[in-house]
């Protein structure tokens, strides 16, 4: 049974920066799209970053600021958020790709499995 256990939400100041892990169980996925996304109240949710093997890809939103990584003999992926800004305040959810893919997928219903989410409130 493939899980999904996201974790390093909190409270922290506009400016300040938090990392964010995601955990894997039950398969690998090196070969697989990995992405976070967030979710604010009364938002659709949407695509912050996304890793497939060693390529990355980023929302303009969080260009520069957030740094995706993921360390595939832990089967772990990471977010880590630099300089962030109250508008960054969400529920994160790490997700992943069922199958396979070549390349980074975008979009929240290409993903199969999510984790449950981690509250970041930045305060100004």
């Amino acid at each position: 049974q493939v899980q999904l256990q996201a974790s390093g939400g909190g409270l922290v100041q506009a400016g300040g920066s938090l990392r964010l892990s995601c955990v894997a169980s039950g398969r690998t996925f090196n070969r697989h799209s990995m992405g976070w996304f967030r979710q604010a109240p009364g938002k659709e949710r949407e695509f912050v970053a996304g890793i497939r093997g060693s390529f990355t890809a980023y929302a303009d939103s969080v260009k520069g600021r957030f740094t995706i990584s993921g360390d595939y003999g832990k089967n772990t992926m990471y977010l880590q958020m630099n300089s962030l800004k109250p508008e960054d305040t969400a529920v994160y959810y790490c997700a992943a790709t069922a199958q396979a893919r070549p390349y980074i997928v975008y979009r929240v219903h290409e993903y199969d499995f999510w984790g449950q989410g981690t509250q970041v409130t930045v305060s100004s």
